[in-house]
């Protein structure tokens, strides 16, 4: 799990977006492509890992709400 606070996850989509265009661009150099494409991955690992994150946080909400209103039956 990502444990940086600072991460914002709308701000690195909007990175990721940022390196995909450049990439579709015949413009870069190879050099140039392969280290977007490494930052790509590299965010795209930590944009999946907040997703995961939260996925976890609402399985748990979302538990923990079903026993509330199993109790309260």
């Amino acid at each position: 799990m990502t444990t940086d606070k600072s991460f914002e996850f709308e701000t690195a989509m909007s990175e990721l977006e940022k390196i995909v265009t450049a990439l579709e661009g015949e413009s870069e150099s190879l050099e140039k492509s392969l280290s977007l494409f490494e930052s790509g991955m590299k965010l795209t690992d930590s944009l999946r890992s907040h997703l995961d994150e939260a996925e976890q946080r609402i399985r748990v909400l979302t538990a923990n709400a079903a026993e509330e209103i199993e109790s309260e039956s």
